[in-house]
């Protein structure tokens, strides 16, 4: 193979996408028909929904830049796969809306009455008020996609000149880009799923969020590496060395994620403060126990113990349903986090808890996939392209 080589997407990833557009578009006229019905519940329903969705553009664009920064040949294969993820960020931030538009309803200290009686949102006002909290969600997305959108550009033109000063300059944008990237989800985890329970707090909580982003991105590597890499002649010539990366990291992410989780937990049970345990009580106890076993048990304790098989981990077939699980244990994730916040006692599952992931994760699929099919699939001039082809 020689680096002048294309390799497209096959018509599969056309079908996909195609088949993510028509559950999107049920999904969404679900919520649409929600809006009439059920307004309060669609707003709660598509802030969990959002954040799931946000995920994956937001964990693609962190690894995308991991991948520059370390240099590693593991990043080379799925570089395209991560770049597309990123560039869908400006649908991404218009699916934003429906959040500004249901803030007093997610958000009590956007009243005016609540705060005023309340010493702590009184406290918290300069930072928990409606205007900078839409100054700062612009800024989040303003980095977000400047850095995929800087990226890709500069990947692009890699391909088409060749130049290997591009090699460095995406390495050292990616280094700051990171510190970046961390400040900003870090941020916008506060303000968008924290600020639901406002007495509440957890400096490690963005890194919860963050490092949940990248299990979410890597498990939909795993996914597409099943689809790019299929059949006698594959669009991508994955190997179960590849395979064996992608699915350490997986294994890896889940692990963090865990740690993280665990940290925020034992640190403020241990403390046994009122307005930190206020978080974690109603959770678990009563209705939301079992979601927090189910939690633990789906994004945790089964792939961790599915991962620790080298055959599964080489075998794309093998470690495609261990993403897909990972998939769903991260939308429960969000809903475990967002929802109670508004049923403390009580389990709940509207039906929009599954209508707004079904619009939201519909959509941004099929962006994907058209992203994903806009040039080649791998970087033909990326200097460490032969070496990943033959990595060892």
């Amino acid at each position: 193979m020689t680096q002048e080589t294309t390799y497209t997407a096959p018509e599969s990833v056309g079908r996909l996408g195609r088949i993510g557009l028509a559950v999107g578009a049920a999904g969404t006229a679900a919520c649409v028909a929600g809006a009439f019905v059920a307004r309060e519940q669609l707003f709660r329903s598509y802030l969990s929904g959002y954040m799931w969705m946000l995920s994956f553009a937001v964990g693609s664009l962190g690894l995308l830049m991991l991948q520059h920064l370390t240099r590693g040949a593991w990043g080379v294969m799925i570089r395209r796969i991560l770049e597309a993820g990123a560039r869908t960020l400006p649908f991404v931030a218009l699916a934003f809306l429906p959040v500004v538009a249901g803030l007093h309803t997610l958000y009590e200290w956007t009243h005016a009455d609540v705060v005023a009686k309340d010493p702590v949102l009184l406290h918290k006002a300069p930072w928990l008020s409606e205007g900078p909290f839409l100054v700062r969600a612009a800024i989040y997305f303003a980095c977000w996609i400047f850095l995929a959108f800087l990226l890709t550009r500069k990947s692009r033109e890699q391909d088409a000149t060749g130049d290997r000063a591009l090699a460095l300059s995406m390495q050292r944008w990616s280094a700051g880009g990171l510190l970046v990237f961390f400040a900003t989800v870090t941020f916008a985890s506060f303000d968008w799923t924290m600020s639901l329970t406002p007495h509440w707090y957890s400096t490690i909580y963005g890194l919860y969020v963050a490092i949940g982003s990248a299990v979410a991105s890597m498990a939909l590597v795993c996914l597409m590496v099943l689809v790019l890499g299929a059949g006698a002649r594959p669009s991508v010539p994955f190997q179960a060395r590849h395979l064996h990366d992608y699915g350490k990291l997986l294994f890896a992410f889940v692990c963090m994620w865990a740690y993280f989780a665990y940290s925020q937990f034992i640190i403020i049970w241990s403390g046994n403060l009122p307005e930190e345990t206020s978080f974690f009580v109603p959770r678990l106890n009563g209705g939301w126990k079992a979601t927090s076993v189910a939690l633990v048990a789906f994004q945790y304790a089964l792939p961790f113990v599915l991962l620790l098989s080298r055959g599964r981990k080489r075998d794309a077939a093998r470690l495609a349903p261990v993403a897909a699980l990972v998939l769903v244990a991260r939308w429960l994730d969000f809903h475990w986090l967002v929802a109670p916040a508004f049923s403390p006692h009580a389990f709940t599952l509207h039906w929009l808890d599954l209508a707004v992931p079904a619009a939201l994760g519909g959509l941004w699929f099929w962006l994907f996939t058209l992203e994903l099919r806009k040039g080649s699939l791998l970087p033909v001039r990326e200097p460490f392209l032969q070496e990943a082809l033959a990595h060892e």
